[in-house]
């Protein structure tokens, strides 16, 4: 019973529907040759934005081609009745919930960040190692630039499998920290306050909030960190290069000898051993 009904979906197959399949595949393997070939060559006669949209055309149409070429050979297999249609339907859209769960999934990821708000346009987070700008939230995916001015778009998804690091959290500050490796023979009271007087001399430094020097000894010296803020978040990696620059400066200046990296890497493998 099964059988017939299955048997009854399809067309009885003759030489001149055969002839007619082959006809659609090779058009639609054509156009979509031609557009492979031809819309790259006509987007390097353009420049600016209307080159970008015409390489964006190729895989919608070529996508277009396929969906067109599908369509056509379904109606030519199925026989077309209320019934087939129906189960060829369901079918697809069974198809298309399993292809698009994920998609589906950051949609309702997206509506719950418009609610609990964990990150906002301006803020600088990191997902999945990559750290970056907010520049703008869809309603699938966060748009993020990284300090290298890369571009990266990450799906509302990871809010339900992911951590998000957000490091102002719609706020304008944003700290910073500027690490100082040295050897373990040197006066730590004088280090934290030369320290503390390079992160106040810097011209990007935000006064309005603390500033700390905090020490970590090791077998292979001590780590110093300055925690500071600067006036904006965008002037982090300016401001942590300002600190280095001039507290090495100033460490070198005291004759303060800086670790090893033998020394660290000797004390680590100690420590795995």
């Amino acid at each position: 019973m099964d059988a017939e009904k299955v048997r009854n979906l399809f067309r009885s197959i003759t030489p001149g529907l055969l002839i007619e399949l082959a006809l659609v595949v090779a058009v639609a393997l054509l156009l979509a040759w031609l557009i492979q070939r031809l819309l790259p060559m006509l987007a390097a006669r353009l420049h600016g934005r209307r080159r970008h949209w015409v390489l964006a055309l190729i895989p919608t149409l070529r996508i277009l081609v396929v969906a067109v070429a599908i369509g056509w050979i379904v109606s030519l297999l199925i026989e077309p009745s209320l019934r087939n249609m129906v189960a060829i339907l369901g079918a697809v859209g069974l198809a298309l919930g399993f292809a698009l769960k994920d998609y589906v999934s950051s949609l309702f990821a997206g509506v719950v960040a418009a609610y609990e708000r964990p990150y906002r346009p301006g803020d600088w987070i990191e997902v999945d190692g990559c750290y970056g700008e907010v520049r703008h939230i869809g309603l699938r995916a966060v748009e993020m630039v990284t300090p290298d001015d890369t571009v990266v778009v990450v799906p509302h998804l990871k809010l339900w499998n992911g951590l998000i690091r957000n490091a102002n959290n719609g706020g304008a500050s944003l700290m910073c920290v500027a690490s100082f490796y040295l050897a373990p023979a040197h006066d730590a009271y004088q280090v934290r306050r030369i320290l503390h007087e390079v992160a106040l001399s810097s011209p990007y430094l935000k006064l309005s909030r603390p500033v700390v020097v905090v020490m970590e000894d090791h077998p292979w010296g001590s780590r110093y960190r300055i925690k500071a803020y600067p006036m904006d978040p965008r002037q982090q990696f300016l401001f942590i290069s300002d600190l280095t620059a001039r507290g090495k400066a100033q460490l070198q200046t005291m004759g303060v000898e800086f670790a090893r990296v033998e020394a660290m890497a000797q004390t680590s493998d100690s420590n795995a051993g």
